[in-house]
């Protein structure tokens, strides 16, 4: 499959998955000519990677069959293009702590076989006190995150705004992504996108064919590079921003186009200085990328359980200097309210009762966190999977409510 088909294939992906992000060239020398001209490495970090050729109709991911996703959950480079980046130099050791109760690691394999999920791994106070696989996985293995991913590119977000690239969450949007102005997002601050608060109207139904989700396949082909900005631009205001949230997952993506041109390169490339070295990640990490050449900010990066956690406890210990001091807290909080259900959203985090918080994706993939009394102290539950609906159904529930029976266990 050559680069332009690779790329198509990712855009397909995240067509399917609700998604299409902007992209990057790998060197100074192949970058296109974007509003904010990136200064790329000559040796990047991130290595774009191409899949063997495919037929675009073995790349519909949620017409794969429950056998398919079980095989090609852990193997996505194999299917899309993308950037591969090494682990850390000094990946992060997770020490054995007190196993969880033989009551609690029973209802675990029980749950973990009725939901079809792939893997379990609990750290309390960044020991691991359980970790269980099933469908074949294995600890050296790495499994697709879907919309995990936002939480991560929201961690950038901070990281960008830490190292300068980015002066204010209430900078307006038009100020990193040009293309914009003169659109509904005029007015529109990066928090409120953050927050998915912009009060740009946009429908995410996918049985929809006239929906906005469904045409970004339309602005692929059309516009090409160009597709997110020329289909965010075009798109009518329905409330004064930050007075409305709606779940968007093209603003998820224009996160994705305004870091990348923030800073320069590509996330991935990013993520390699301010999550992977920083956080100690054991394995590579490997994120789609879409018909621009960077990576698809709202959606598929792959790594193992053991980083998924590591990626908790990251979080947990406030980011060790990558992001601004208390940018978790600050994210994680939440700044939209679902009535009175004790759930809301936070910048690209999903916000629980009592506190608690987590990213979350389809099929059955998680990082739920439950802070302790102090910095690095507390639960993390991560989790990998290959549910038998993309919504998941009563499975998200029930793991969250086992997640709660965990980390009470561990207090």
């Amino acid at each position: 499959m050559g680069l332009k088909h690779g790329m198509l294939a990712g855009a397909a992906l995240a067509l399917a998955l609700g998604g299409v992000a902007p992209l990057h060239a790998q060197t100074a020398a192949d970058a296109p000519a974007l509003a904010v001209p990136p200064q790329y490495p000559e040796k990047p970090a991130a290595r774009l990677t191409q899949p063997p050729a495919r037929d675009q109709s073995e790349l519909q991911v949620l017409f794969w069959s429950d056998a398919q996703r079980s095989e090609r959950f852990r193997a996505m480079e194999q299917w899309f293009a993308g950037h591969e980046v090494p682990a850390a130099a000094a990946p992060r050791a997770l020490p054995k702590g007190e196993p969880l109760s033989p009551a609690l690691r029973t209802e675990i394999t029980a749950l973990m076989k009725a939901t079809n999920t792939a893997g379990v791994m609990v750290l309390v106070d960044g020991k691991v006190v359980h970790e269980e696989y099933g469908l074949g996985m294995r600890p050296e293995d790495r499994w697709t995150s879907f919309s995990v991913a936002k939480s991560f590119t929201s961690t950038l977000l901070g990281a960008a705004v830490k190292d300068g690239h980015i002066a204010s969450l209430d900078d307006p949007v038009t100020k990193y992504i040009p293309g914009l102005a003169g659109s509904a997002y005029e007015g529109v601050t990066v928090r409120q996108l953050a927050t998915m608060t912009s009060g740009v109207k946009w429908n995410e139904d996918y049985t929809n064919p006239k929906s906005d989700v469904a045409q970004m396949n339309r602005f692929v082909v059309e516009y090409g590079p160009e597709a997110i900005v020329a289909q965010m631009k075009a798109l009518p205001r329905e409330a004064e921003p930050g007075q409305k949230w709606v779940y968007k997952t093209g603003e998820t993506n224009l996160i994705g186009v305004l870091v990348e041109n923030a800073v320069g390169k590509p996330l991935a490339e990013y993520a390699k200085a301010r999550i992977v070295d920083p956080a100690g990640f054991a394995g590579g990490l490997f994120w789609m990328v879409d018909p621009r050449g960077g990576n698809i900010g709202g959606c598929c990066l792959s790594i193992t359980l053991g980083d998924y956690a590591r990626m908790g406890q990251f979080v947990l210990e406030g980011g060790k200097g990558a992001v601004p001091e208390g940018w978790f807290a600050e994210a994680t909080d939440s700044a939209v309210d679902f009535g009175d259900s004790g759930f809301g959203y936070g910048y690209q985090w999903w916000t629980y009762p009592e506190g608690t918080y987590g990213a979350q994706g389809i099929f059955g993939q998680a990082i739920t966190l439950f802070p302790g009394e102090r910095p690095g102290q507390g639960t993390v539950v991560a989790y990998i999977g290959n549910w038998a609906t993309a919504s998941g159904g009563s499975e998200r529930g029930r793991m969250l409510d086992l997640s709660r029976k965990i980390a009470a266990e561990a207090k």
